[in-house]
């Protein structure tokens, strides 16, 4: 609520098995359903994470899961892996996906394979991008949403898809638990 009152028109939120920020998150489902309920009772919109590069262990509760995560109605999933996300388009046609900044997508072409791919609504640029670079994929895919971090990451990484973490101390960074 405190980014909604100091002005946000949007907040975003997941559930720890699913998204990158595990640690720092306590979600469970009713938390996540009141949350967005109270987002929305404000008028606001919220985007669920569900951004993790998922290894097959996981599909099985993913697909079960995602069907409980449609139903709380988030504005948007957004997500980076493809084989989650094709499983969420299939399952939940209802809630459009963004695609994560962890996907690291860097030009027009891939921003179009999104699109027709898994019909991806926004595609959350990577960071590493210049003004010039969004324009032309502006220019080339002018019907996409684009959206850009306008700050840098704190991951010594490429877009935060770190690797240093999961060699030094065994966390895996693209399941959420990453050190930094």
């Amino acid at each position: 609520n405190l980014a909604l009152d100091y002005g946000a028109d949007a907040v975003y939120l997941g559930p720890p098995l699913y998204s990158l920020r595990a640690r720092e998150n306590h979600f469970g489902d009713d938390e996540l359903r009141q949350a967005i309920a109270d987002v929305h009772a404000k008028n606001k919109k919220v985007y669920m994470t569900l951004n993790i590069f998922s290894r097959n262990r996981k599909l099985k509760p993913f697909s079960e899961d995602v069907k409980e995560f449609a139903s709380m109605k988030p504005d948007a999933f957004i997500m980076s892996d493809p084989g989650l996300a094709s499983m969420a388009k299939e399952l939940c046609p209802e809630i459009p996906i963004h695609l994560s900044v962890q996907a690291n997508c860097m030009n027009w072409q891939s921003v179009l394979f999104w699109k027709k791919s898994l019909d991806i609504e926004r595609v959350i640029l990577s960071r590493e991008l210049s003004i010039h670079e969004i324009q032309e994929i502006k220019q080339r895919v002018p019907d996409m949403q684009l959206e850009a971090f306008v700050h840098g990451s704190i991951c010594i990484a490429y877009s935060g898809r770190c690797l240093l973490s999961s060699y030094m101390d065994k966390r895996d960074a693209n399941q959420g638990v990453c050190d930094n």
